[in-house]
């Protein structure tokens, strides 16, 4: 069984405030394939959790290498307990994001799980959800 591992991460400076978010994508092997690093605005930074989140779904979609297993890691305890039904899940825009999240994956057709990690193990994703977050924060200083 070939298995994709998906290491996501955000930032928000100010909660909320400028956010980014980070994914790293490796195969079986630990090689990295992918990596992604985007400026979101204004966010919590849940809401900016479960958006790497959602794009790393967009990003898996256009991957050209065949896996049949996704293994999601995040150092969001909040998001990985609601998403694997250890917490309720009461903030309406939140709640919308983890439907998003369990109909894309359906779409997919992969199998999945979805890990709490501690920071150290995600960091990569979060180098580049805070580089997202510093270029977008210095973008918008310079309009």
């Amino acid at each position: 069984m070939d298995k994709i591992k998906v290491y996501t991460d955000a930032t928000a400076k100010g909660n909320p405030g400028p956010s980014g978010l980070g994914i790293v994508i490796k195969n079986s092997s630990d090689e990295i394939l992918l990596t992604h690093k985007e400026y979101i605005g204004k966010a919590t930074n849940n809401q900016g959790e479960y958006t790497a989140l959602l794009k790393s779904l967009v990003l898996l979609k256009n991957l050209q290498v065949e896996y049949d297993f996704i293994e999601f890691y995040s150092d969001s305890l909040l998001m990985v307990s609601q998403l694997t039904g250890k917490y309720k899940i009461k903030d309406k825009y939140l709640m919308r994001n983890a439907m998003n999240f369990w109909e894309g994956i359906n779409k997919l057709g992969k199998k999945h799980s979805i890990t709490y990690i501690p920071r150290e193990q995600n960091s990569i994703a979060d180098k580049l959800a805070n580089e997202a977050t510093r270029e977008g924060m210095l973008a918008e200083a310079q309009k």
